[in-house]
């Protein structure tokens, strides 16, 4: 059986960091099989830091009311709470995958689920497209939807926030 070579493997890992970085992608995932018990598994993933800036104004006339009132005792931690990462709430729902996401089965269908809706465990929450395959995202817990993160047609990357079920 031919031996194949290390050079022609970090040359495959090179094109692949080449192909991530020119097109703007955060992971790539290849298996290569040379044969029956021989393969060759790659992930190449770079770090994005990611920096968010939020800028609010708000109306004139809510300045005014909120320089002149005081604030109140328990205004504090709802402020912190909307604050928050979506990402490390206890009811957040993630996406698995890389892809783009779809609210409803096919265009002009209901979507699957609504802000305010029950859900069982095991519903269907949205789909997630990746590489042409519909992938159902389901729900991890019965529970309420509170808050739906993503928009119909979004691309999402993995681990991103898709929705709140409490």
């Amino acid at each position: 059986m031919p031996k194949k070579s290390h050079d022609d493997d970090v040359d495959f890992i090179r094109a692949l960091a080449e192909l991530l970085n020119d097109n703007d992608l955060t992971e790539l995932q290849v298996k290569r099989d040379y044969g029956e018990n021989d393969s060759l598994n790659v992930r190449v993933s770079r770090r994005q830091e990611v920096t968010t800036q939020v800028i609010a104004q708000a109306p004139a006339a809510a300045q005014t009311a909120s320089a002149a009132a005081p604030a109140a005792p328990g205004a504090a931690p709802a402020a912190a709470e909307t604050a928050e990462d979506p990402a490390h709430h206890p009811g957040a729902v993630t996406s698995p995958m890389v892809g783009t996401v779809y609210m409803q089965a096919e265009p002009g269908s209901p979507p699957f689920v609504s802000v305010g809706d029950q859900v069982a465990e095991g519903d269907t929450l949205l789909i997630v497209e990746a590489m042409k395959t519909m992938n159902h995202i389901a729900a991890p817990r019965a529970g309420t939807v509170r808050r739906i993160l993503v928009e119909d047609g979004a691309a999402v990357e993995y681990g991103a926030p898709l929705m709140i079920v409490e």
